[in-house]
């Protein structure tokens, strides 16, 4: 179980990463003027979403068996996978996470 926790740790941080850097890709994308070097960028930043997507999958996986180890009920579970969503949240919940498991299950989050 601390393998699963530790994935979780580094798949949370690569998600939020991915969804940070493609949600300013798009933004550069989508509202600067066409031809730009920034509209480029973004542009060129597009690729980040399948990555993301791809990860997203493991990280849904991943997810899922740890809020079955730890006995979590599904709404815990619900906001874990929404953060990988929405930008910046990942941040947040990855942290309560970690306080919560190491608070009910310090045997499974040794790190």
């Amino acid at each position: 179980m601390t393998k699963l926790f530790n994935v979780y740790r580094v798949l949370a941080l690569v998600v939020g990463v991915l969804l940070v850097v493609g949600t300013v890709g798009s933004v550069l994308k989508y509202l600067l003027e066409d031809g730009t070097s920034l509209q480029r960028l973004g542009d060129d930043l597009t690729p980040i979403w399948l990555i993301h997507g791809w990860i997203y999958i493991i990280y849904v996986v991943v997810t899922f068996l740890l809020a079955q180890k730890a006995r979590w009920p599904f709404s815990q579970l619900f906001l874990m996978l929404v953060a990988g969503l929405v930008p910046g949240l990942i941040f947040w919940v990855e942290r309560r996470v970690v306080e919560r498991l190491r608070a009910d299950h310090p045997e499974l989050a040794r790190s």
